[in-house]
């Protein structure tokens, strides 16, 4: 088994050989980049400076929009550079910080919009218990688990992806270094790991998707009953950007991660790829920021405050 470790670094798959398309990669996902960077860090100082978005709600929003960008920066720049040098290769401690953190995002990205959408319950149907129930020990004890169980799960998924063994075939058919991937080219048994992904992504995507739904069953109740439409539509407009963000979310990596290897190929690989991890931390700012008054206006205030002072 030893001869068969040999493999000491891994080539990630470039978008295309030619070099034109390499540096037309480069310049789209740079592009990209920026823009899920300005988005989210957008959200992130705009929450900050305006003390009447201090609320539950868009802490966990900021606590969202830091993880879009720890998750972009994973995955983004390390493709960038490879477009751009034509150098492919990864090394094995490279390839091992990709996969936990790649995996400690998604969990904290899902774990977190579940959170939203408890927090958006208690405002509708409940809302003179709201700073009760969500004050502030148990809005930063609720980030902080959600942070610690992602953190675990990808140390566990982590480690049982580099107990395989290595060897022969080292090219990873994705512009990252990406579980499923990894077990494609290992030349030990992988049923066990394929077991393992499959069930804990099940189990989590279920219970998560069931306590959104169940928790939207709740809201839409409560929106029915209210009279005039336009109290409706106010009430529904405060869910819809969460909505659309985890539904964007959770389709994207559950077509990933658990669609049958019989829906498998390097094209539908790479595409499924660029879908829930490129465009989540690039859409979910955009979503929040066009669908939501409170950060509309708030960013019309901090652009007319800098307006002002360069007038003086």
């Amino acid at each position: 088994m030893a001869n068969k470790s040999a493999v000491t670094e891994f080539l990630l798959m470039g978008f295309s050989d030619d070099r034109d398309v390499q540096l037309l990669h480069f310049v789209m996902f740079l592009f990209i980049y920026l823009v899920a960077l300005a988005g989210n860090l957008l959200i992130v100082f705009v929450v900050i400076l305006n003390h009447h978005l201090h609320t539950p709600m868009y802490f966990f929003l900021v606590n969202l929009s830091l993880t879009d960008i720890c998750y972009i920066t994973t995955t983004i720049p390390k493709s960038m550079a490879v477009s751009l040098t034509d150098n492919k290769m990864i090394t094995i401690p490279g390839c091992v910080a990709q996969v936990f953190l790649v995996i400690a995002c998604v969990g904290s990205e899902v774990a977190l919009l579940t959170i939203m959408a408890y927090d958006r319950y208690v405002a509708i149907c409940h809302p003179l218990r709201y700073s009760f129930i969500l004050n502030w020990d148990a809005c930063s004890q609720m980030a902080v688990a959600s942070w610690i169980t992602s953190l675990i799960h990808a140390s566990l998924q982590t480690t049982v992806t580099f107990q395989l063994h290595f060897c022969g075939l080292n090219i990873i058919g994705q512009f990252f270094c990406d579980v499923p991937q990894l077990q494609k080219i290992s030349c030990t048994d992988t049923k066990f790991n394929q077991l393992f992904m499959l069930i804990v992504g099940f189990v989590a995507s279920s219970f998560c998707t069931g306590f959104v739904f169940a928790s939207y069953g709740y809201i839409f109740s409560v929106i029915l009953k209210i009279p005039s439409i336009q109290g409706r539509y106010k009430t529904f407009s405060t869910c819809s950007p969460h909505l659309t963000v985890y539904s964007l979310f959770i389709i994207t990596s559950m077509f990933s991660y658990l669609r049958p290897q019989t829906l498998s190929s390097p094209t539908i690989d790479l595409l499924s790829a660029v879908l829930y991890a490129v465009l989540p931390p690039v859409l979910n700012p955009i979503i929040y920021s066009f669908r939501n008054k409170d950060i509309q206006e708030a960013v019309w205030k901090i652009i007319s405050k800098i307006k002002r002072n360069f007038q003086i």
